[in-house]
């Protein structure tokens, strides 16, 4: 959590320009000078916003938001108090995906507008400048298009290359979908691992159970085997903590039902573990190791804060790897959306985008990288994608998320392939609060221990099955919605949980009986569902719903917090090879054309794994910065 954001900006110049326009007829008569402060509700709590005032011109303004969101709602801190004061205005745009802070400095303005006992209409009015923003020409060696974590991690690398690297965002802050995500990343074989005490036996014969459906499946049937033979090596001499590549890659596979293209599964399991490595190197340590839907094991590495809780992944990693690009001087262009793909002599030569005043942005490059997300916040898209049931659904993602990057690269000019495009994921732990915002509840909570309950106060699903098959168990269900229940050492442990306690979005009880009535459910059911679940971890058998995960008995006080499910990931996009490389309809290389991330198809089949997307940016990423570096020589 931020634990405190100024952002203070002081324009000379622009105060006086405006006090000689106060001066002039139809300007407010009255002449206020002063500091004055509001406070309105934000995300994590109270935000303050300071403004000082000569004669009716805002000259500075300060916004303080301590318990702000790291990487989302800070940068509405930053970024509103100086649009403020370049316009003489408490009315400014909000930030794109952080609504609710942007909307809390906006209130806090203009209660320490109305302290001064000026209006809004009595501040001076500032003029536009005269004439249309220019057309922008940039060249560089490579252009990557979009800033969200497989973006920022390709420009890194390839800056790292020797090559200079611009980056063109169509929103006014980096992150995209990366910054959303709260849970961690998988990677298998990591020495962090080995910190743990191996206790997943039943996740593993599960798994190979699993498995035998897919016998049809060359490559599954192969990993099967080599797993099979590695899981009895060590139960013959059970030394360390029991993973391997090829386990991860089985889950993999099994959890996309066998539809992923496997060079990329393992493109992706293989270099997971060196991923870790690579994140560490430029400061973003993930280190505590636990379990996520749909893997056989504990393998999803998550970042702890100073004082050794779970802290959510993206609000973590997308401020060190903004921070990286800031040290390497490279240029980030926001609120520039793409909208085409230079091509000469069928290869990618660069883009072309709109600037916020509508401008044009030309830039040249040698190499383009397609990093610009999926299509999860783009509602029509996705319902064209033979999926009318989603039509107004709820949506954990981004704004930019609009499929953008695939139009561009599936144009006449390109004809970029696509691949698995009516693969569309439904998270099933996603909260709505009173307002209508949706906000993503991580998975790491079941994983740890929690359970889930209907509204008649009984468990119905395994928590930790793959999304897909919890999403489509919750909406069956009374309101096609679900209570998360957690315990008070699960919310000691995790600075995640905390946050969702002081948002608001949790009920509380010292029991099961007490927690039933905040729920407004059956105490006698819910008091059952409890004792049944602590007898299960004890016994290490669940009977009901063949649960493999037993991390924790649920004691003591309780939390719960209503979910549903919302659209999560959309895991259909651009077809690539294991080098990142665009391919055409004809399945050809599109020469300097690469993609990374959710824009692309392929590794996650018909359903992503919690855990993989960090994984998929990460890995895929690094090579496409790699790659379009190599090509730029």
């Amino acid at each position: 959590m931020k634990k405190n954001v100024i952002s203070k900006v002081a324009v000379a110049g622009l105060f006086g320009v405006a006090a000689i326009l106060g001066a002039m007829p139809g300007c407010s008569a009255k002449s206020v000078s002063g500091t004055f402060a509001g406070t309105a509700k934000g995300n994590g709590g109270d935000v303050t916003v300071t403004l000082t005032i000569e004669k009716n011109v805002i000259t500075d303004v300060k916004a303080d938001g301590p318990k702000e969101t790291v990487g989302i709602g800070d940068k509405a801190l930053e970024k509103l108090p100086t649009e403020m004061v370049a316009g003489n205005t408490i009315t400014v745009d909000t930030v794109s995906g952080a609504t609710i802070t942007s909307n809390a400095v906006l209130e806090a303005a203009k209660a320490a507008l109305e302290k001064s006992g000026l209006k809004a209409s009595d501040l001076a009015k500032v003029t536009a400048s005269a004439g249309a923003a220019e057309d922008v020409t940039e060249t560089a060696d490579i252009v990557v298009v979009g800033a969200g974590g497989a973006g920022m991690t390709a420009a890194i690398v390839a800056t790292d290359a020797g090559k200079k690297v611009i980056v063109v965002e169509s929103q006014d802050v980096s992150g995209g979908n990366s910054v959303r995500s709260t849970g961690g990343m998988n990677a298998a074989k990591t020495a962090y691992q080995d910190s743990n005490t191996f206790g997943e036996s039943a996740g593993v014969e599960k798994t190979l159970k699993s498995a035998e459906k897919y016998a049809d499946n060359a490559d599954v049937k192969a990993l099967t085997e080599t797993v099979a033979k590695q899981w009895a090596d060590y139960q013959a001499n059970p030394t360390g903590y029991f993973d391997s590549v090829e386990l991860m890659e089985l889950d993999t596979m099994i959890g996309g039902y066998a539809k992923n293209d496997f060079s990329l599964v393992k493109t992706l399991a293989e270099n997971s573990s060196p991923a870790i490595d690579w994140l560490a190197s430029i400061g973003a340590k993930l280190t505590s190791v636990g379990q996520f839907g749909g893997a056989s094991v504990k393998r999803i590495h998550r970042p702890v804060n100073d004082e050794g809780k779970v802290i959510s992944v993206g609000f973590y990693v997308v401020p060190i790897l903004e921070k990286n690009l800031t040290e390497r001087n490279v240029e980030i262009m926001y609120n520039t959306t793409a909208n085409k793909i230079l091509m000469q002599d069928g290869k990618a030569v660069g883009i072309e985008a709109s600037g916020k005043d509508g401008n044009k942005v030309t830039i040249n490059a040698k190499s383009v990288v397609m990093a610009t997300g999926g299509f999860g916040a783009n509602n029509d898209m996705v319902v064209a994608q033979n999926h009318p049931e989603l039509k107004g659904y709820i949506t954990t993602n981004a704004a930019g998320a609009q499929g953008q990057g695939i139009t561009m690269a599936t144009a006449d000019d390109v004809k970029a392939a696509t691949v698995d495009m009516d693969q569309i994921q439904l998270h099933p732990t996603v909260h709505v609060d009173a307002d209508k915002n949706a906000s993503l509840i991580t998975e790491g909570l079941r994983g740890d221990g929690a359970i889930l309950v209907n509204a008649e106060g009984k468990r119905f699903t395994d928590e930790v099955g793959t999304r897909d098959v919890v999403s489509a168990a919750e909406n069956e269900q009374t309101g096609s919605s679900a209570w998360l229940i957690v315990d008070q050492s699960m919310v000691d442990a995790s600075a995640v949980i905390q946050g969702y306690i002081k948002k608001g979005f949790t009920v509380t009880g010292a029991d099961a009986a007490s927690l039933a009535k905040e729920m407004n459910v059956d105490a006698d059911a819910l008091k059952t569902t409890i004792e049944t679940w602590n007898k299960a971890v004890e016994a290490k058998s669940d009977p009901d719903f063949n649960r493999t995960s037993f991390n924790h008995q649920l004691t003591g006080n309780l939390y719960a917090l209503t979910v549903q499910p919302g659209i999560h990931h959309t895991m259909g996009g651009l077809k690539i090879n294991t080098n990142t490389e665009v391919l055409s309809t004809d399945g050809k290389v599109i020469g300097g054309l690469f993609a990374a991330g959710e824009v692309t198809g392929g590794v996650h089949g018909a359903n992503r794994l919690g855990g993989n997307a960090v994984a998929d940016f990460t890995v895929f990423g690094r090579i496409a910065g790699t790659a379009a570096a190599e090509y730029a020589k």
